[in-house]
């Protein structure tokens, strides 16, 4: 396994500074964020400039870039919010192609109209799963048409919610090009360590050949996250799991200030 962190993680608009950061923090890959270039998240446009900006960083700090964020709320109860996220989509998903990107991570969205990380008591209703379907089978054209894998990722407050979910989503969509990013931390809200630890199982198990990128990320038992390692989640046991469905590819810590990045490499590595 690669041990990455977000990039957003460390300030800064300037792709060098930001993976610079990175490479001197302990980690060998990075889940990019178009942010780090000055841009938003997801942007209208990527200049020819920014893209050799973005190359130069990466020849310059040997730091791989696992993964490119291009999260929209893919079930807004507005259609033309969606429809201006997925053109924003399309743009990123040329950039990753066209920076050897493999994974583009997606958000399977959310009813609530402000927030694409908050519950919404609609989400459970087959039109909101219907409207999600759709934006996929959009954005699964574009990725298949640059060669690039786009990423799901089971959240309790979105419409996808466990691995089971991502899994029915993916038959449901009949694409390889569809690939689940595993989130221990994002399979619970509350638990004890010991029901911690059934849970991340059984995703694992679940979600076995379709994991392209694992996040380490904690909770404590009373629901807030927490960096690595100071939380619930039984990352020895998570790791040992991984392997054992075969996944050998970037485990990516976030949700840690730059001045906690270092000590969680460390504890990562350890751990592999």
């Amino acid at each position: 396994m690669q041990i990455g962190i977000f990039a957003k993680t460390f300030p800064g608009t300037a792709p060098l500074g930001v993976l610079s950061a990175v490479r001197n923090s302990g980690y060998t890959c990075a889940q990019f964020n178009l942010a780090c270039c000055g841009l938003p998240s997801m942007p209208d446009a990527v200049t020819e400039t920014t893209l050799a900006e973005i190359r130069t960083a990466v020849d310059a700090t040997g730091i791989s870039l696992a993964a490119l964020s291009g999260t929209y709320n893919m079930a807004h109860p507005d259609i033309a919010v969606r429809r201006t996220g997925l053109a924003q989509l399309a743009v990123v998903i040329e950039t990753a192609a066209a920076l050897s990107i493999p994974l583009v991570t997606l958000c399977t969205g959310t009813r609530d109209p402000n927030d694409q990380w908050a519950h919404h008591p609609d989400n459970g209703d087959p039109a909101a799963w219907a409207d999600m379907a759709a934006e996929m089978s959009k954005a699964l054209e574009l990725a298949e048409r640059h060669g690039v894998d786009l990423g799901i990722e089971p959240e309790q407050a979105n419409i996808v919610t466990s691995a089971k979910d991502a899994s029915w989503l993916i038959a449901e969509m009949g694409s390889r090009r569809l690939r689940i990013v595993l989130d221990p931390a994002n399979l619970f809200e509350q638990a004890t360590p010991g029901q911690a630890r059934v849970i991340v199982e059984e995703a694992v198990e679940t979600a076995a050949g379709h994991i392209a990128l694992a996040h380490a990320k904690d909770r404590h038992a009373d629901g807030r996250f927490a960096t690595a390692g100071q939380g619930v989640v039984n990352f020895p046991d998570f790791i040992a799991r991984l392997r054992t469905v075969g996944f050998d590819g970037p485990l990516v810590t976030h949700g840690l200030s730059a001045s906690e990045a270092p000590g969680v490499a460390v504890f990562l590595k350890e751990l592999i």
